[in-house]
């Protein structure tokens, strides 16, 4: 009914997630994998935030877009539903590791010089051009496997985001409005069940 089957989601445990931040250090992406732990974003949702969605002078995220791949070409598409359209409080080590990532890229920028792609998006190759989300998921999963951690999706990411925060006790309204989801419904069905797992 609410389009997510429970076999899907499998949650980083806690002792997992602190292995997996100990293995991102220093990673170019080590940013979009804190974001998408911290803030539930969805792949899309990540690869598709600019720079102009990142408020440091407030602590917010706004997510507002997702990046699509459509015929062979990407596109930066509004997220449709209200719930999907949504600000963030952006966690202070979040607001760090983005600072330090758009230093990188600044870097990047002047090392490529008239070669560099410019657009406004916060997570980009090193051309500057947008990533493409299979070979992001790709990238993520060898870097698990370095670290001895079991294979997951990226979006399992954002599953243990809302997982980790609803057994720390925070209450399931709060976690569907960070997640975006329509009803409060589907974030019980869907995360509920794997809870006992996460001890």
């Amino acid at each position: 009914m609410f389009g997510i089957n429970r076999k899907e989601i499998e949650p980083f445990t806690p002792s997992q997630v602190r292995v997996l931040l100990e293995a991102v250090k220093g990673n170019r992406l080590e940013a979009l994998y804190s974001v998408a732990l911290a803030v539930g974003l969805r792949q899309g949702e990540a690869l598709g935030l600019r720079w102009e969605d990142v408020d440091f002078e407030t602590g917010l995220i706004h997510a507002r877009y997702e990046l699509q791949r459509l015929e062979g070409k990407f596109h930066l598409v509004e997220l449709k539903s209200r719930r999907s359209h949504r600000t963030l409080v952006m966690p202070p080590y979040i607001a760090v590791k983005l600072r330090e990532h758009g230093a990188r890229q600044r870097e990047e920028h002047l090392l490529l010089g008239p070669e560099w792609h410019d657009n406004h998006l916060v997570f980009k190759s090193h051309t500057g051009l947008p990533l493409d989300g299979k070979n992001v998921t790709r990238s993520f999963q060898r870097l698990l496997k370095r670290a001895g951690l079991p294979k997951r999706r990226f979006d399992d990411l954002r599953h243990s985001c809302a997982t980790l925060l609803l057994a720390q006790g925070v209450p399931a309204r709060v976690v569907m409005e960070i997640l975006g989801h329509p009803q409060i419904g589907l974030t019980m069905k869907t995360y509920t069940p794997v809870l006992p797992e996460l001890g």
